[in-house]
């Protein structure tokens, strides 16, 4: 800790400090301020089921009784009940899951337990737990891509209570289900911890994973109980059913006690023209200008602080008055960015301070993970700049405060990460610091849209069939799927897509049932990434920096791209798409990079329509290429384009769900939209409609993409799409669909009370605008969605059906 201390203050204290020191602004940052009061908890008595060791090693470690949740939850369990339990953020759900499987532990000494986390930081820290219970014979360990191959055979042969994941599961379990035999004949309890977190198409692959879990159980002669935690949810029993496919009984009366919790909106400040950070950010992603074509001569655009600076500088304050803070920082690069300016800050306050701050996101390695994660805990880290990492069920006791850049999505995971700070019912505070995006900017305004509306529920859909077929591969390449399979897998879905699968030949039908007819294991990737994740290895040693994800290699590691890594910038020299390697050198360049691309799409077929005179609006199938083309080299300091560099990379093909609207030429030139405008009127109302989706639907704005023409062939007219950024949908359009007149509206009112003159990040820019943000036309965007409001009806009902099954490679 270099002998570096900090004067340690309140979450009150700290709130008073970040007030401070907007100084003379003519407007504070904070647009709201939510004070959510304390609440007393409620004790039960021990359940008369559980085992007295078990009991008596929760005692030991100062559980002294359950909390009344917990007690409900854990007999419903122990009972055979499927059961969920959704309370809030530090309530204990561990011990409702873990009472009745260590007592089942206990009591039968073949008994063994599964559990399920979506990170493999939660099961590292649920293994922490487990372990200082102390209890014999319970021999609890990690099963994960980290743990060495020499360790796997140990967990196999000897581990009751075995802590994975999904992936791992579905890659290694039950293909390998004859090796686990025993373990499966024994199995009396699924774990699926922070649930929440499966939707959208990993969702629903989860929920096939489950499925085949199941049906490999019942193979061996088990029928585990499913316990479910989840973070407060809409319909959390629906939605834990959908993702087991078993009647699922719900626990959200939440007992456990909670301190006060002061939630501030921040808004970050416009910069005066004589700002020196309007020089430091620019171009470096620091801020964000405001459109500028209508300016006087000589005048200066506006430039909003962006959240990232402005995160970075409550962390600073925060660790300089000694409060136990984490970030939370929306993509890998900005949590990079987050904690450099942090460290050189407090480096430059008190030499040495800066060191009590790291980032931790994914892509990290194993043992880098593990000590940050130690540190954080010991306290000798102060501050934290994390991804949503360490959003989920981390025990994370002794953090004082939370600031969220950025909204994270959705309400559940905005609570669930402000739930991260409060030291065992102490005071808390959380800030959410608008980014410089139309949905940031509504909310922070609008606080009735966060604070006192109920969570919204997880979104999946297991009949899709981009999710079926290759699930329904990889079920048959475990054993031959059979008729009494088929009500598993979801009825006359999994049947229709078992015939076009038979059709395309990957599966044969015999007598005794399907049978995959490949040789090697499908190849199915849950998340939805692309493939294998891309290795950054450092060219001059050999030395592997960490991993990317496929889906984000193109524009983040094409060859020329600055790459950040624990505050160090490196340079990519090659990248190797065949082998997933990134070759790259240490480097401090005096510019940044950004990727651009292009994209086309075209209409495969419509599933519902509404007809509304010169607006139409539809819901359908649309076949989507990408290309990421060129990358721009831009000054630091001035953010001027050095050059722009041609890349020579694949084209990436994707078949999914979109949602569109069309207006007459006849309609636009009434509404007083000239022709020429036409294409950046329509490109500003698809940036601010992508923005905005995610106020009705569970996603956020990068799952989602979009397109907008002044004359597209398929459609013979204006037209604007919006469309899942996933293989074969994940239910984003259809809910935009659903709900048109809602989203649009809220997307007009966005534009429209933004006070910049010609469109700004607030409104109409996007930060992943293939094209540069140009053309846009912020009246003309008005101008459109009044006229297809004023032609749609309040409420539109999508249909359902689905396009050809796709299935795996071997």
């Amino acid at each position: 800790m270099h002998g570096v201390t900090a004067t340690a203050s309140g979450p009150a204290e700290l709130l008073h400090r970040l007030r401070a020191r907007s100084g003379a602004a003519a407007q504070s940052p904070i647009t709201h301020i939510e004070h959510v009061t304390a609440r007393a908890g409620r004790v039960s008595a021990w359940p008369s089921w559980a085992d007295a060791g078990v009991r008596d090693a929760f005692v030991r470690q100062g559980i002294t009784a359950p909390w009344d949740h917990q007690a409900d939850a854990a007999t419903l369990a122990w009972q055979g009940t499927h059961v969920v339990l959704a309370t809030g953020t530090a309530s204990g759900k561990s011990l409702a899951y873990q009472l009745p499987a260590l007592t089942t532990l206990a009591g039968d000494p073949k008994a063994t337990v599964l559990y399920l986390s979506p990170t493999k930081a939660l099961a590292a820290d649920q293994l922490r737990g487990l372990t200082r219970l102390g209890l014999d014979g319970v021999r609890p360990a990690t099963l994960d891509g980290d743990t060495p191959r020499e360790e796997r055979e140990w967990v196999r042969q000897h581990a009751r209570f075995v802590l994975t994941n999904p992936d791992m599961l579905h890659h290694s379990l039950l293909p390998g289900h004859a090796r686990w035999a025993v373990f499966f004949r024994r199995l009396s309890y699924v774990v699926i911890d922070e649930c929440h977190a499966y939707r959208g198409v990993f969702g629903s692959h989860v929920a096939h994973v489950l499925r085949r879990l199941r049906r490999t159980a019942a193979r061996y002669g088990s029928s585990p109980t499913f316990i479910l935690a989840s973070a407060t949810s809409g319909d959390p029993a629906g939605s834990a059913s959908r993702l087991t496919g078993v009647p699922v009984s719900a626990v959200t009366d939440d007992a456990s006690p909670r301190g006060p919790v002061t939630f501030a909106l921040w808004e970050p400040p416009l910069l005066p023209p004589s700002s020196p950070d309007r020089s430091s950010s620019a171009g470096t992603g620091l801020a964000s200008r405001t459109a500028g074509a209508d300016l006087a001569a000589g005048e200066e655009p506006l430039i909003r602080r962006s959240a990232l600076r402005e995160t970075a500088d409550l962390l600073t304050d925060a660790v300089v008055a000694g409060t136990r803070t984490l970030a939370f920082i929306r993509s890998r690069r900005g949590a990079e960015v987050v904690a450099t300016i942090a460290r050189r800050s407090l480096d430059e306050a008190v030499p040495g301070l800066g060191d009590r701050v790291a980032a931790y996101r994914g892509g990290y390695l194993r043992e880098d993970r593990r000590r940050i994660e130690r540190a954080l805990l010991s306290g000798e880290l102060l501050g934290l700049a994390s991804t949503n990492a360490l959003e989920l069920g981390v025990d994370l006791a002794g953090l004082d405060a939370v600031l969220i850049c950025g909204w994270p999505g959705t309400r559940a995971s905005l609570w669930q990460q402000a739930g991260r700070a409060g030291r065992a019912g102490g005071e808390a505070l959380a800030v959410l610091i608008a980014r410089d995006d139309p949905l940031d900017t509504y909310l922070v305004h609008h606080p009735e849209a966060l604070f006192g509306r109920p969570v919204e529920a997880t979104v999946l859909d297991p009949a899709n069939p981009y999710v079926l077929g290759p699930q329904l591969c990889c079920a048959a390449s475990e054993a031959p799927l059979t008729e009494n399979d088929l009500a598993l897998f979801g009825g006359a879905p999994a049947l229709e897509a078992i015939r076009s699968l038979v059709e395309q030949g990957v599966l044969r039908r015999r007598p005794s049932g399907w049978y995959w007819t490949h040789r090697g294991r499908p190849d199915v990737d849950l998340r939805g990434t692309g493939g294998a994740p891309v290795s950054v290895v450092e060219a001059a040693t050999g030395r592997l920096l960490g991993t990317v994800d496929q889906g984000s290699s193109h524009a983040m590691l094409h060859e020329g791209a600055v790459h950040l890594h624990q505050g160090v910038t490196y340079l990519v020299d090659e990248l190797d798409l065949d082998d997933a390697i990134a070759l790259v050198h240490q480097e401090e360049p005096d510019w940044t990079t950004q990727a651009r691309d292009v994209t086309e799409l075209s209409v495969v077929s419509v599933r519902s329509s509404v007809d509304a005179g010169p607006v139409g609006l539809f819901l359908g199938e649309v076949d989507v290429t990408n290309q990421v083309v060129s990358y721009q080299r831009r000054r630091l300091g001035s953010g001027e384009v050095i050059d722009t560099k041609p890349l020579d990379l694949p084209v990436r093909e994707l078949r999914t769900v979109a949602v569109w609207f069309t207006v007459s030429p006849q309609a636009l030139a009434a509404a007083g939209v000239e022709w020429a405008d036409v294409p950046g009127a329509l490109h500003a109302a698809e940036h601010a409609g992508i923005g905005l989706l995610p106020l009705i639907a569970t996603c956020d704005r990068w799952d989602i993409g979009g397109l907008s023409t002044a004359n597209h062939p398929d459609t013979e007219a204006p037209t604007v799409f919006v469309y899942d950024g996933h293989p074969g949908g994940a239910g984003f359009a259809e809910r935009a669909y659903a709900t048109a007149a809602e989203w649009l509206q809220a997307t007009r009112s966005a534009i429209a009370s933004c006070g910049c003159e010609t469109g700004c990040p607030s409104c109409v820019q996007s930060p992943k605008c293939g094209n540069g943000n140009n053309p846009l036309d912020k009246p003309g965007a008005v101008q459109v969605l009044t006229t297809v409001l004023a032609a749609l009806p309040p409420t539109t009902e999508p249909t359902h059906s689905h396009p050809a099954v796709p299935h795996p490679r071997a």
